[in-house]
């Protein structure tokens, strides 16, 4: 199993070409197919949750070629309606299959969703939503049986709770319902407001109607599309978080910094230097980390998957940070390793209460999930001496070169077999 070993402290120096958005492309792939036309996406990031979503759309039927980094999918004789569970087990996002399977064909039997172990993610207020549009179901043996007798019927539909699955999922599966949906209480994440935009293009007719409420009238045919899909504000906000955690002084590039202000704004209360151009953030860190009371929220808060990763900033502040996770309910598993580095970090629930004043030594260590994983790189990183982190495929689903990119700003990681 593959590891990497990290050689500190480096202060990072350089530029950072950041590379489009694993958590747009994914919904983005999935509604391609409602299309039996030709889609052509650019900018899609080399992960291992990509090629998982590929290889489910190709199970599924879908003809998908590459021409110098554009993607080419043909779904005009797609017709399979069952997502297996051996490629959705890795990924929660298989389960956004589904409602192009049933706004297409009235029938799906779509695995129940994997990914991180970070806590429950029913997908009880996707099918919840489903079932007003008329889709009838049952869960056997970890599958959703779905069908709608008579079609995708359109109503408004107003979800329990804020979720970026179930909203992406309502959205791709309304654009073919019969009459009007509208939809309330959104997710209004930047990577929904891609998908919508991609849907547009591709003929769709969509409006937000209000912050957290969209119409969407449905529509029976699509049209050719090229698209590309927006940056990845989690992997920009990641290297930002690197360069103020290693004294680094950074340009981060291929951003739009608007999209990630609140990120932008909690790190220069922290200490670091920031200076935005249209797309490009100029960040310096200083050697004074001053201390902060946090939580993630849906966007436009904080978002959680940033959270392990400004965690590590925090244990180096001057004093003490508390950070409340109020998204997943199981996300503080990489408490436990950076306390092995010489962390003082304790939980109540669903807070985290960092001591600060942390000096990380060197050690082995294992990750969890894909942000806890690179939240251990970040310390890493600032520590004198070796670590090494273990199981680090989770950091292949969402990192795109993440050791080149920091080995040209002047890291000293390798990643061993």
């Amino acid at each position: 199993m593959q590891k990497l070993e990290v050689l500190g402290p480096n202060k990072l120096r350089g530029i950072i070409d950041v590379s489009g958005s694993k958590n747009a492309s994914l919904p983005i792939l999935a509604a391609t197919l409602l299309s039996n036309k030709k889609v052509y996406l650019k900018n899609l990031p080399k992960v291992k949750d990509i090629e998982t979503m590929i290889n489910l759309l190709k199970s599924l039927g879908s003809k998908i070629q590459i021409n110098k980094k554009k993607f080419i999918i043909n779904n005009y004789y797609q017709n399979k309606k069952f997502a297996s569970y051996n490629l959705v087990k890795t990924m929660r996002a298989g389960i956004l299959v589904l409602g192009p399977l049933l706004a297409k064909f009235g029938i799906a039997k779509v695995s129940l969703p994997g990914g991180c172990a970070i806590g429950s993610r029913p997908v009880d207020i996707h099918l919840e939503a489903l079932s007003k549009l008329g889709v009838k179901y049952e869960i056997k043996q970890g599958y959703v049986h779905a069908y709608a007798p008579r079609g995708l019927i359109g109503c408004k539909i107003k979800f329990s709770k804020i979720s970026v699955g179930a909203t992406e999922n309502l959205i791709i599966a309304s654009t073919f319902a019969k009459g009007t949906t509208i939809l309330s209480n959104c997710a209004i994440e930047p990577e929904i407001e891609d998908l919508v935009n991609f849907l547009i293009k591709m003929g769709c007719n969509l409006s937000w109607i209000a912050k957290r409420k969209i119409k969407i009238i449905g529509v029976n045919q699509t049209r050719e599309t090229n698209y590309s899909v927006m940056f990845d504000r989690i992997e920009a906000g990641t290297y930002l978080v690197a360069a103020a955690t290693t004294e680094g002084k950074l340009k981060i590039r291929n951003v739009i910094p608007k999209v990630i202000k609140t990120e932008i704004d909690v790190l220069k209360k922290i200490g670091a230097q920031i200076k935005t151009k249209k797309n490009e953030i100029n960040i310096i860190g200083k050697k004074n980390i001053k201390n902060i009371n946090l939580k993630t929220s849906p966007y436009p808060g904080f978002p959680t998957d940033l959270q392990a990763q400004i965690m590590v900033l925090l244990c180096k502040a001057n004093k003490k940070s508390i950070i409340k996770e109020d998204i997943f309910e199981n996300r503080f598993m990489h408490v436990a390793e950076l306390n092995r580095m010489g962390a003082k970090i304790s939980i109540d629930g669903n807070k985290a209460i960092i001591e600060g004043n942390t000096k990380f030594a060197a050690a082995e260590l294992m990750a969890t999930d894909l942000r806890a994983s690179v939240s251990l790189v970040l310390a890493a990183l600032s520590t004198k001496g070796k670590s090494i982190i273990n199981r680090i495929y989770h950091l292949d689903r969402g990192y795109e070169n993440l050791e080149k990119k920091l080995k040209k700003v002047g890291a000293k990681i390798k990643r061993l077999n």
